[in-house]
């Protein structure tokens, strides 16, 4: 008897993991819509914009590196930001900045894959 108690428990873990795995929303690809950095310092704006789609388009998450495009030339020493807008499939876009990015080395992080934690 005790087996089949396990059985029937194992099972059933098994059925609602494959229920909540069909009916989750799944994660669309991202679309750069525009990347710029510096815009706040005199940049032109989209300036990044090649490189951020060259780097996720296509992917559900993307780690994008800070760092200042080679030609551009902060006036007054002035700190940069980086600024990402994307989509996520119709309907669906985001926006993020990161505030003076002029430290290089920091990441930028992308996503599509939809939250399902708490307050979601």
């Amino acid at each position: 008897m005790r087996r089949t108690i396990c059985a029937s428990r194992w099972l059933t873990a098994a059925f609602w993991l494959l229920l909540s795995a069909a009916t989750a929303p799944a994660a669309q690809p991202i679309r750069i819509e525009s990347g710029t950095y510096g815009a706040n310092c005199g940049a032109r704006a989209g300036n990044v914009t090649q490189d951020l789609a060259d780097r996720c388009n296509a992917l559900a998450t993307c780690r994008y590196p800070v760092a200042s495009p080679v030609d551009f030339r902060a006036r007054n020493a002035c700190e940069a930001d980086l600024v990402a807008e994307w989509s996520c499939g119709p309907g669906e876009r985001h926006h993020a900045v990161v505030r003076a990015a002029t430290d290089d080395g920091g990441t930028l992080v992308l996503t599509c894959v939809p939250s399902t934690g708490a307050g979601k």
